[in-house]
């Protein structure tokens, strides 16, 4: 195992800045009640903008830099009331994933119905409690925002959830390690077999964290899958080596049925270079780098420096023959 000091560099795990507040937009044609909807908004402190019916939030949002994070859409409006609002909302592709919560007089069932297939996400009749509405804000952000941050193939958390989950460790102040888990040769897959079959070796290892996982105990291990063939895992230090060892176990062997059985039986794969000659590409491995902060350890106090010593680790795991775990076992020293 390495002990050489890491140094950050460019990863897709790098932490990026702390998001400022959501933006809420409120349309709504009643000065009061978009007036009195603002002012509860921004006592929680959320940033606000308002338009007086659907068709000026339609423009409003052509001139915006940052998207809305929330609309928040009154239903009867001059000129575009809420349902035709929705229905452009939905229709297209930069605003479609934009939730609504519609604010309406109508509570009848057949109403609520219409406002839900035209897509709205939730719905709120006047007059409404303002503690309902700021628990509708509340519940429909969080939603929406879990929703962004599951990788859309492997159904695992996302970077902006992992780099929570990292800082909630650090604050929590308890013995803890980051793992990152890259595939090696992971490319030569793509080229030769194209990137659905390359899909497939990412969801496998997927799979294969969720059982190794699912064997390792409690506590409860937290894995995410962060873009490509990167994936995290976050657990006590010594659930470490068997969760590894059940994962490289596990994804050889799923590998394996996923190459050419010819490619498979003689263990190396034929990757045409520029010039159409071919060159052996040896069968995918796991290159492991594991950060580790514990009382007679190291302790961090800035994220970036964990993610940096997980990313130097998984370098030297690289350097290693075969599926290789590297694991940081330094002294805590000044960062």
């Amino acid at each position: 195992m390495s002990t050489a000091e890491p140094q950050p560099d460019v990863d897709p795990l790098e932490l990026e800045p702390e998001p400022g507040p959501d933006l809420i937009m409120v349309v709504d044609d009643d000065k009061d009640i978009a007036s009195f909807v603002e002012f509860n908004l921004q006592m929680q402190g959320y940033e606000v903008i308002r338009a007086k019916d659907g068709q000026e939030a339609l423009e409003l949002m052509e001139t915006l830099t940052r998207r809305p994070d929330l609309a928040i859409v009154d239903w009867m409006m001059p000129r575009m009331d809420g349902v035709k609002l929705i229905q452009q909302l939905r229709a297209d592709p930069l605003l479609s994933a934009l939730p609504v919560i519609m604010l309406t007089a109508k509570s009848m069932t057949v109403d609520k119905v219409l406002g839900f297939k035209a897509g709205a996400d939730d719905y709120l009749v006047k007059p409404f409690d303002t503690e309902e509405l700021m628990a509708r804000v509340d519940t429909t952000l969080r939603r929406n925002k879990e929703f962004r941050e599951v990788s859309p193939l492997t159904g695992l958390p996302g970077n902006a959830r992992v780099r929570r989950e990292i800082s909630d460790r650090m604050r929590a102040g308890g013995d803890y390690s980051v793992g990152y888990i890259d595939v090696d040769r992971f490319k030569s897959v793509n080229d030769v077999y194209g990137f659905d079959r390359g899909d497939e070796f990412i969801t496998a290892l997927a799979r294969s964290l969720q059982r190794a996982a699912g064997k390792t105990g409690k506590p409860s291990i937290f894995l995410g899958h962060i873009g490509g063939d990167d994936f995290v895992f976050i657990c006590a230090p010594d659930q470490v080596l068997p969760l590894t060892k059940r994962t490289v176990t596990d994804f050889e062997q799923a590998a394996d049925r996923l190459y050419e059985p010819q490619d498979a039986q003689r263990g190396y794969i034929e990757v045409p270079d520029r010039r159409g000659n071919k060159q052996k590409a040896a069968l995918v491995t796991l290159s492991i780098g594991v950060a580790q902060a514990t009382a007679d350890g190291r302790r961090f106090t800035d994220p970036r420096v964990v993610i940096a010593v997980a990313s130097e680790m998984k370098k030297v795991a690289k350097s290693q023959p075969g599926s290789y775990v590297a694991i940081d076992r330094r002294r805590s020293e000044a960062e």
